[in-house]
């Protein structure tokens, strides 16, 4: 039995007694006996609900857990790598959320950031000074220092007020890439909340530098793969052009010069390119290349439109993602007609976003067809350019931007594409690369 409850139940029995005992005709004792056991137990009750009440509300998921916001804001900026500019953003966000006097970030060799109180002279770009953060980079292991002279500095005649550290390596794919430090300004043990929060900070910050490490790899893939495919599109129309040229050699040489002119300019233009990028005026310039060859071989019969505003001719497109459209237009719906036909190339703006249309009045897909098309090598050169474009606009831009067709035997065939006015940053080093 509690003796704090029974000694108020107590005092409250003895004064309810002498009041019932003037209204009441029983024994005292009875009386005592009874009220004593009916407070104690409301005590109780009462204390017991008091004790239950429930405070505030404990976040059952860690919405309000220093360690996982400090993941959330870090993300942008960790998914880009490990550098002194990222690394600042994040030092003021752990400094910021987790109110330490002293941040500091580091690669293998030196210091990417160093935010809050501290000696002057840790100055982001310096090589490593502490001894302590130089085992855990080399040992793999965090180190927990608890005074000065085990941070054990390499700068002398310094009043650094910096006293204790927890030390946690950065680590990708089980590798040492750096380290993240978490200072106080105090000798003596470190509270333990601390080396948890540095801890969960350097395992999430460890697994986002891994995750944009995994990221850089696939666009690194991605590139290859786009650069191949882009490969395989210069031998195709090459061939087409050169048979073009061979015909002409024999039958009128000096049109089969002027040819080889045009063709030499082609790929002159085509070589000086650098990244999956052109301005729709040197993509517009390829196309009227290949359509001076094909109208040398299709004379009157090959008809082209052209309805394009030329304030659109500044804009990024994809590399020779304009030229095989026409020349599958030209090849596959144009020449097995008998009589003459016409090939429209369009653009306009729509919105935030280029909108493409290359259409011609050929021979059309049959229906059984269409849909395979686009898959990659269907046919003996039939769909072989629009595949590689197809492919190549996905590639850089999501799923929602490949090549849509539309296609009636006997009456044509339509392409239409769109292409993004803001090329995401992604896309801008992918066009570096």
């Amino acid at each position: 039995m509690d003796f704090k409850l029974a000694g108020i139940a107590g005092l409250l029995s003895g004064v309810q007694i002498l009041l019932l005992l003037r209204i009441l005709d029983l024994p005292p004792w009875l009386v005592a006996s009874l009220l004593f056991s009916i407070n104690l137990a409301v005590i109780a009750l009462v204390t017991r609900w008091t004790a239950a009440k429930p405070g505030p509300k404990v976040d059952p998921v860690g919405v309000f857990d220093p360690t996982l916001q400090i993941a959330q804001a870090t993300l942008p900026y960790i998914r880009q790598g490990l550098n002194p500019e990222t690394a600042l953003k994040t030092a003021e966000i752990i400094q910021r959320i987790s109110e330490v006097p002293a941040v500091a970030i580091t690669d293998k060799e030196r210091v990417l950031a160093y935010l809050g109180v501290g000696c002057e002279k840790h100055h982001p770009g310096d090589r490593i000074l502490t001894e302590a953060t130089r085992q855990v980079l080399y040992s793999g292991q965090m180190k927990v220092v608890q005074t000065t002279q085990e941070l054990n500095c390499s700068v002398k005649n310094c009043e650094c007020p910096l006293a204790a550290a927890v030390i946690v390596p950065l680590k990708c794919r089980d590798e040492v890439i750096g380290s993240l430090k978490l200072y106080q300004t105090q000798d003596g043990q470190l509270p333990p909340q601390v080396i948890r929060l540095a801890v969960g900070i350097a395992q999430l910050l460890s697994m986002q530098t891994e995750l944009a490490e995994l990221d850089r790899q696939t666009q690194l893939v991605t590139v290859a793969q786009l650069n191949a495919l882009h490969a395989q599109i210069n031998p195709h129309f090459f061939f087409n052009t050169l048979n073009t040229i061979i015909m002409y050699s024999r039958t009128n040489p000096q049109r089969a010069r002027r040819l080889l002119i045009h063709l030499a300019d082609f790929f002159r233009q085509t070589l000086k390119r650098h990244g999956p990028f052109v301005t729709l005026k040197e993509e517009l310039e390829c196309v009227h290349t290949y359509l001076v060859l094909e109208k040398a071989r299709f004379g009157r019969k090959l008809h082209i439109i052209q309805d394009i505003d030329e304030e659109l001719l500044d804009f990024k497109v994809p590399v020779l993602s304009l030229q095989p459209l026409v020349e599958n237009a030209v090849k596959h719906g144009i020449s097995p007609k008998t009589e003459s036909g016409a090939v429209r190339i369009a653009a306009r703006l729509d919105r935030d976003e280029l909108l493409f249309s290359v259409s011609d009045d050929g021979v059309g897909i049959p229906a059984e067809k269409l849909p395979l098309v686009l898959q990659p090598g269907y046919g003996s050169g039939n769909g072989v350019g629009l595949s590689n474009v197809h492919q190549r606009l996905i590639g850089l831009f999501g799923n929602g931007y490949g090549l849509h067709l539309s296609s009636w035997e006997g009456k044509g065939t339509t392409v239409v594409f769109r292409v993004p006015l803001k090329i995401s940053e992604t896309q801008k080093e992918r066009e570096v690369l």
